[in-house]
């Protein structure tokens, strides 16, 4: 099977080469400018710099008697051209800048055989972006290579009238032959070996400028289509696409579906998931009068977005003391949450469902100068009619796991249409920046997690002050926003420290508070004293198991407890925020699973300020250490605290991009 595979990576390489010369020999070729092949002579040995995806016929330029050499990965998808190059008399250097990606792709001995080939009279043909993307980005490597070598680097694009084109991250595109053929050339870039990285930027945008203005320049005198041949990504960032056939079905279904919608309703109102005295909001009919003015509207999913973007709504309504904010989500709890901690000129609505005609009324009503959606709360018909009417979009504290990335990435026609129609989009970390620009998003800011700059969730001091005298000096260990799955583990970590611990009690807090019945019943059924808070306000001296089956009462939890296990991390839901347990004093235990704060979680990892369990054992030899450890506990909290110190900012930068387009919104 080796072979045949071999056999077939030659044979089309074989035949990609004749390709080349078939496209070189039958087009009527241009020069830009005519004496492009001296100026290549002059410069030899030099970096011709190309575009990914634009390549193709990069080795036909190559004057008389001048050896080639051309950079290529070493993954399998390069293995054809590879084949092509050798065909066509090009030296290989396998290997390739890893950009992003933590992996080796042979990075360091391809720079190394790049300098060597220089330095014996040889020209190195690379593309200047690195995969995978951002596309038509200028990457470090070409300019590290010009300067450790002292060779210039020459930008170079080809264009023919016919071509090919398909969907990847470069918009890869494919010379047909009996074509005109455009060939255009850069003036030399040099990057003196002295260069501090302020220069080394600067040479980076000026080739970035460079490539992009012979590309432009070689499909004009080619006569072809340029968008055809760039990736979609930045075609998308420069002019949002018009929905295609999927948002097209999208749309026409939820409004067909309408009919339905008070099905849905009674069904989740049974549920306990809707609030029916405020059912009329979900039909986007208001439920208070617009106030007078400009009114920005935030739209948070559930409960801890609400939390993370309250921050940003005081620092808004400090900034502007004009406005009004209009806060909606879709979750009782988080409505809760809003209606005690919303400052003055903030009022709440429940969000409409996402049926063009709620969209449309709702938006008929409140007349918002500016929308501001948090993390991954994406609805089709809310970000297609809000940008239909003129209103400018913003993404704040935006998220993607790497699961929802690729399936972004797979469904990027759907994706590019509704990212790309958002003004600015902050982002958690530079891998979601990049997923963002994937998909059209044509301001996009790494701007670090809100939920770091976010205060603690409140503490009730009459509440702290009765659990505390009821559990007395009874040691103490907190499950907090647990999902279902890790409850049993927790039970069964409880009754192995129970054997060491004397008196331990366990206090857990489902992250839906509807679950605590039964999960009280199925505790008690392991033969644990359980309690539910909403029948009894403090634990009893034999409880075992206090369930918190209660609303915006976490933080008074956290400061009482020396040792919180953040939940959500022992099954696949990806973590809930560890930072409000270390704002209030407790040291912090995980599962594995904590890609929805990845970033936070890394930085405790390294400061010490967390630990991973995976098991009721770890759980139970971690809690029992701590417990007993009062230094080890001290250190955990210290290095918590500092890496608490070196992720913040995130609010400041949400706030400088909003400001702007409010400004420019009011005037």
């Amino acid at each position: 099977m080796a072979e045949i595979k071999k056999r077939l990576v030659r044979l089309g390489g074989l035949t990609l080469a004749r390709l080349i010369r078939h496209v070189a020999n039958s087009s009527q070729v241009i020069h830009e400018p005519p004496d492009l092949m001296d100026r290549l002579s002059d410069a030899h040995p030099c970096i011709v710099a190309c575009w990914h995806g634009q390549f193709m016929m990069i080795a036909t330029l190559r004057p008389e008697d001048v050896r080639i050499s051309a950079m290529v990965a070493r993954h399998g998808d390069a293995e054809i051209i590879s084949e092509t190059l050798q065909a066509i008399d090009v030296q290989l250097i396998r290997g390739a800048g890893a950009g992003w990606r933590k992996k080796d792709r042979g990075g360091a001995a391809a720079l190394r055989a790049s300098l060597q080939a220089l330095s014996e009279g040889s020209s190195l043909v690379m593309t200047a972006d690195v995969p995978p993307g951002p596309a038509r980005v200028a990457g470090a490597g070409i300019i590290t290579i010009a300067r450790m070598s002292g060779r210039p680097i020459v930008p170079v694009a080809l264009a023919t009238k016919r071509f090919a084109s398909f969907d990847t991250w470069s918009r890869l595109t494919i010379n047909l032959p009996y074509s005109k053929l455009a060939a255009v050339v850069g003036e030399p870039i040099h990057v003196p070996s002295t260069a501090d990285d302020e220069l080394l930027e600067s040479k980076r945008v000026e080739l970035e400028t460079a490539l992009n203005t012979a590309t432009l320049r070689a499909y004009e005198l080619a006569g072809a289509d340029i968008k055809r041949a760039t990736p979609l990504d930045v075609l998308a960032a420069a002019s949002a696409p018009s929905p295609g056939l999927v948002l097209k079905t999208y749309r026409a279904g939820t409004a067909a579906l309408r009919p339905a919608v008070p099905l849905l309703l009674n069904m989740r109102g049974q549920q306990g998931k809707e609030d029916p005295n405020r059912r009329g909001e979900r039909l986007g009919f208001a439920g208070r009068p617009r106030p007078a003015g400009q009114v920005v509207w935030v739209h948070a999913a559930s409960v801890g977005e609400t939390n993370a973007i309250l921050p940003l709504i005081d620092s808004l309504l400090d900034a502007n003391p004009h406005i009004h904010i209009l806060l909606t989500t879709g979750t009782k709890t988080s409505a809760e949450i809003a209606a005690h901690r919303l400052p003055p000129r903030a009022l709440h609505q429940y969000v409409p469902l996402d049926v063009p005609h709620y969209v449309a009324r709702f938006l008929d009503h409140w007349k918002p100068s500016i929308s501001i959606f948090t993390e991954s709360d994406i609805w089709p018909n809310l970000i297609l009619g809000t940008a239909e009417r003129g209103i400018p979009l913003v993404l704040v504290n935006a998220r993607m796991s790497p699961r929802s990335i690729s399936r972004w990435r797979k469904y990027a026609a759907v994706g590019r249409p509704l990212f790309s129609r958002f003004a600015a989009v902050l982002s958690q970390n530079s891998q979601i920046t990049r997923a963002m620009k994937r998909l059209g998003a044509p301001n996009v800011i790494t701007a670090g997690n809100l939920k770091i700059d976010s205060p603690p969730p409140p503490v009730n001091a009459d509440l702290l002050a009765a659990l505390k005298n009821a559990v007395g000096q009874r040691p103490l260990f907190l499950a907090a926003s647990t999902h279902p799955g890790e409850d049993t583990v927790i039970a069964a970590a409880h009754s192995l420290m129970r054997r060491e611990i004397e008196g331990l009690l366990t206090i857990i807090v489902p992250r839906h508070p509807e679950r605590g019945g039964g999960l009280a019943a199925s505790l008690g059924g392991l033969g644990l004293r359980t309690q539910l808070r909403s029948r009894s306000s403090t634990p009893e001296t034999d409880t075992e198991i206090y369930v918190a089956d209660t609303i915006g009462e976490l933080g008074t939890f956290y400061s009482m407890s020396p040792v919180s296990l953040v939940g959500g991390s022992l099954v696949e839901h990806g973590g809930q925020n560890p930072i409000e347990a270390v704002r209030l004093g407790s040291c912090v235990l995980t599962g594995p699973f904590t890609h929805n704060f990845r970033d936070a979680y890394a930085a405790l990892f390294r400061e010490g300020g967390a630990v991973e369990v995976r098991s009721s054992d770890d759980i139970a030899r971690q809690v029992t250490l701590l417990l007993a450890d009062q230094a080890a506990a001290k250190r955990m909290r210290q290095g918590a605290d500092v890496a608490l110190q070196s992720m913040g900012g995130a609010l400041a930068k949400t706030l400088g991009a909003i400001q702007p387009l409010l400004e420019k919104q009011r005037a």
